[in-house]
């Protein structure tokens, strides 16, 4: 390998869909303790979260002039809204943390950031219920990867 498994770890973290979710198993089978899989995959699965919430913004503006991005944007948007509009509508920024927070597919850090724009939430309660999401989505997949009962002894 041409970088050490951290690296690898770190990269496929931030990476839309796969995210944490696929980062953390990732870093275990390249040779990784759990706990270090983790660690490595929270950074560049936080990492993400700044930056989508400073981006989308802009892609909603340039989706607007340009119809090629337009029909991309609204088939993101309208596929984030179905799995968590209603949720965050009624709960604010405790269901945006909710929707990062379990790990299924698509609803990770990069379709939080979305709900979170698409739904007018501001910055500064998107990104703590994105980043504490984000963080007990990695926790449950710890648990999961090191095993229920072995996944206890990582977190010790």
């Amino acid at each position: 390998m041409p970088f050490p498994p951290e690296v690898y770890v770190l990269l496929v973290a931030a990476l839309p869909v796969v995210e944490l979710r696929g980062a953390i198993p990732l870093g275990v089978a390249l040779g990784l303790s759990p706990w270090e899989s983790f660690l490595w995959a929270l950074l560049g699965n936080l990492l993400v979260v700044p930056l989508a919430l400073g981006l989308f913004p802009w892609a909603v503006g340039l989706a607007t002039r340009v119809p090629l991005f337009a029909r991309a944007w609204w088939a993101l948007e309208a596929r984030v809204r179905l799995k968590g509009e209603a949720q965050v509508q009624r709960l604010g920024a405790l269901g945006l943390f909710l929707f990062v927070a379990v790990p299924l597919p698509g609803t990770g850090a990069w379709s939080g950031a979305v709900l979170a724009v698409v739904l007018g939430v501001r910055r500064r309660y998107a990104f703590p219920a994105l980043a504490l999401g984000v963080v007990a989505a990695g926790l449950l997949v710890l648990l999961l990867t090191g095993g229920t009962v072995h996944g206890l002894n990582y977190l010790r």
